[in-house]
């Protein structure tokens, strides 16, 4: 059944949870002393096979809770944990432990030069790894995918969801096609025509390096639909995630152009098949995003156990300009998904 879930959510988790997102966490929450990763303040480095080999990825646990552990999957692809630093300011107090995680090739992690890594298969047996190494199973582990991150929570549910308590499909629609032909219907005609024009010109030269292409992106794209603030207001976190993204893995799969997807993912699209995921799934979508929040609701409709979460201010980055709706709808969706079992 499919649930909306609106800005009253603090009422929502007082009422159903006995506590508010507030509450400072129970002593336990910080107790350190039955974890193998004290040393290193959380830190763990993950050897993954791959076809290339052997590499490392980087991992870091924040917190205990026994029944809710939470692994972020960071966007990109290529981008870094770094930009969902902002949970640090909400999950702690509402005793949720959760995970960092530098995909293959992002950040802190092995960063390899092989195209033929960046697979969406081989993305899910990595993640399928770090799950077993970090021990989380059916009766804890939630995995919360942000934009690419969404795909691969997807592509991993579709495999793997025996070992998932819940999901969180955060900014991402469930086709690449209907992605583009949002932008294409949607956004592009929303900038000024001189603009766009220009825009499709340097795209057309394929000059993505011109200051002139970022330039006319930052004001008349990206802090309309990626993050709703001036640029120079943009959080430290987001701009040393952005500042990180690994070009070897971002145009492959995603390719150039800021205005669309291709690539690897150009033809990927699950929207047949959402309804085979039976774990408990919230839909984060957001008026301004990128993504079309229409498409994200009719989304939550099609999971078993679908539910919606709509930040109205927010943009892709809705953990950030829509952060209270967007931490306040995602704590929800945990204590009760907890709470039923």
């Amino acid at each position: 059944m499919n649930k909306l879930i609106m800005i009253g959510c603090v009422f929502l988790l007082t009422a159903c949870c006995g506590e508010s997102i507030q509450q400072t966490a129970n002593t336990d929450y910080f107790d350190n002393s039955a974890r193998d990763d004290v040393l290193s303040g959380g830190v763990k480095l993950i050897t993954i096979d791959t076809p290339k080999g052997q590499f490392k990825v980087w991992t870091k646990r924040v917190g205990n809770n026994p029944s809710i552990k939470v692994l972020l999957l960071h966007g990109g692809p290529g981008a870094t944990h770094e930009y969902f630093e902002a949970a640090d300011s909400y999950l702690p107090a509402a005793g949720i432990e959760y995970y960092y995680y530098d995909q293959l090739g992002s950040a802190y992690s092995d960063q390899p030069n092989d195209d033929s890594l960046w697979e969406i298969p081989r993305f899910v047996e990595e993640v399928e790894t770090v799950r077993k190494a970090l021990g989380l199973n059916k009766d804890n582990f939630y995995v919360l995918g942000h934009s690419w991150g969404g795909v691969l929570a997807i592509e991993y549910a579709l495999k793997y969801q025996q070992h998932l308590k819940g999901m969180i499909i955060s900014n991402m629609m469930a086709s690449i096609p209907a992605y583009n032909q949002y932008a294409d219907e949607v956004l592009k005609p929303a900038m000024p025509p001189e603009v766009l024009a220009e825009l499709q010109q340097l795209e057309a030269a394929k000059d993505y390096a011109n200051p002139r292409y970022m330039d006319l992106l930052m004001q008349h794209h990206y802090n309309k639909h990626v993050l709703r603030m001036p640029a120079e207001q943009w959080p430290d976190p987001v701009n040393r995630a952005f500042a990180k993204i690994n070009p070897n893995i971002y145009v492959p799969m995603q390719g150039p152009s800021e205005l669309g997807a291709s690539g690897k993912l150009l033809n990927w699209d699950r929207t047949a098949d959402l309804h085979s995921i039976k774990v408990p799934t919230l839909v984060i979508g957001a008026e301004y995003d990128t993504m079309d929040p229409k498409h994200m609701q009719w989304m939550s409709q099609e999971f078993a156990q679908g539910h919606y979460l709509y930040c109205p201010k927010g943009s892709h980055m809705a953990m950030y300009d829509d952060q209270q709706t967007y931490f306040e709808g995602l704590i929800n969706f945990l204590k009760q998904t907890d709470n039923a079992k």
